[in-house]
């Protein structure tokens, strides 16, 4: 398997269904992140890359992929709402936004607590990006894992994102140990809110409605 012997083989490719996706291959690239390993798969509004948010050394290999700076932070998803106090510090009405909003096309801005590793965090405010995406691949995927995935677009740094399996294989390469094929995935980026603060900002208007923060 690919994730044996991370980047000297091409990615495996598995078709998933986006409503229903199989356990069996939903464990499959668990137990790729589970090793170290990233994984493609789709989302509400991309295709996304991704990893166990505790392997550092998966985390710098999305860099070396991406050719990402190493300023630029990342966010993770986590599943629901439940356990979210583990990771992030969330107020009444952070909780109360979030829960009307997710799952959807939204990134949450933060504050990190401490069980978040320390190289996850990029800025000197420690806040992370939160992520609770309304596709079922995704969240059946970090509930099998049983915490938090790291995710990032699946695109090199200032080109356009990847909207299939076979573009993600010919532009990463072997930098991709599986990915997740659900068809093409046109891209729809989220809207970024930062409830870290007193007052909400809108830090990018994507695909979520943003109107109740403007």
């Amino acid at each position: 398997m690919a994730a044996v012997l991370f980047g000297l083989f091409m990615a495996v490719i598995l078709e998933v269904d986006s409503n229903h996706p199989q356990p069996r291959i939903i464990r499959k690239a668990a137990d790729i992140m589970r090793q170290g390993g990233l994984v493609a798969y789709p989302t509400d509004t991309s295709y996304g890359l991704g990893c166990d948010l505790f392997e550092k050394k998966a985390i710098e290999r999305i860099y070396q992929v991406k050719r990402l700076p190493k300023q630029h932070q990342l966010s993770f998803i986590v599943p629901d709402l439940s356990n979210l106090s583990e990771y992030a510090v969330i107020n009444d009405f952070a909780y109360r936004t979030m829960r009307r909003l997710l799952p959807g096309p939204y990134t949450f801005i933060l504050q990190a607590t401490k069980v978040v590793p320390k190289f996850m965090i990029t800025e000197k405010r420690r806040t992370v990006g939160i992520r609770v995406p309304d596709h079922p691949v995704p969240l059946s995927l970090v509930r099998e894992l049983g915490h938090p995935i790291i995710t990032t677009t699946a695109a090199l740094e200032g080109e356009e994102p990847l909207a299939s399996a076979q573009q993600i294989d010919d532009a990463m390469g072997k930098g991709v140990d599986m990915i997740l094929d659900s068809g093409v995935v046109l891209f729809d980026e989220s809207s970024v809110v930062d409830l870290s603060g007193e007052e909400p900002v809108v830090v990018r208007e994507g695909k979520g409605d943003v109107s109740m923060f403007l």
